[in-house]
């Protein structure tokens, strides 16, 4: 069985749509997965009190205790990497976890950390993706899951969905469509994944 950790800084839609896929699937009960920790960055992130909530097990990690280190995100990825380890994560799950990660933290979890990203990647990486589509006057947008690289949004892509762009869409018209389509992709992907690695499903 697969141990799989969910990393959120904000509200943890994905985590949740994530969560709930995993319970109407069954992965515990079919030996697939267990969600092992739901980890945040801030201690003020709604998605762990809705974590806690679920009766997972939850840990924060605030980066901000780490702005006075000589090297701050080190420091703040080697406190993180220490408490993730007793959990032995099989997959790492980055569901809105607002941190760029060093080589350092993404060599640690080389083939073991996922991401989604609000684009048709490799189409607009990095932030403000919706107003840049928009802006580009592209016909479709979407979303993305890949495996996270040392390079930001640059992994190998797993899956994607795409969204029409309607006349008249302004970039939280479009946000809140992408979104819909990331909580039924995001889960969609994990799952296939732990059915590949289970011999259940061929990729």
């Amino acid at each position: 069985m697969k141990n799989i950790v969910i990393l959120i800084s904000g509200g943890g839609s994905n985590m949740k749509s994530i969560v709930e896929r995993a319970r109407r699937g069954q992965w515990r009960e079919k030996h697939l997965a267990q969600i092992a920790l739901i980890v945040s960055n801030d201690p003020h992130a709604s998605g762990i009190q809705w974590a806690k909530q679920q009766g997972l097990k939850t840990l924060v990690v605030d980066h901000k205790l780490h702005q006075h280190a000589p090297e701050p995100r080190l420091s703040f990825e080697r406190e993180l990497i220490k408490a993730l380890e007793p959990h032995q994560p099989d997959l790492l799950v980055l569901a809105g976890f607002m941190r760029i990660l060093s080589p350092h933290f993404v060599g640690h979890y080389e083939g073991k950390m996922m991401n989604i990203h609000p684009s048709l990647l490799p189409a607009f990486t990095g932030l403000h993706t919706h107003q840049r589509a928009l802006d580009a006057g592209v016909k479709f947008a979407g979303a993305s899951v890949h495996w996270v690289s040392q390079e930001l949004d640059a992994g190998r892509i797993i899956d994607q969905a795409v969204v029409p762009i309607l006349p008249g869409d302004q970039a939280s018209d479009l946000a809140s469509r992408v979104l819909t389509q990331e909580h039924l992709l995001y889960p969609r992907v994990i799952e296939n994944w732990l059915m590949s690695a289970s011999g259940l499903l061929h990729l």
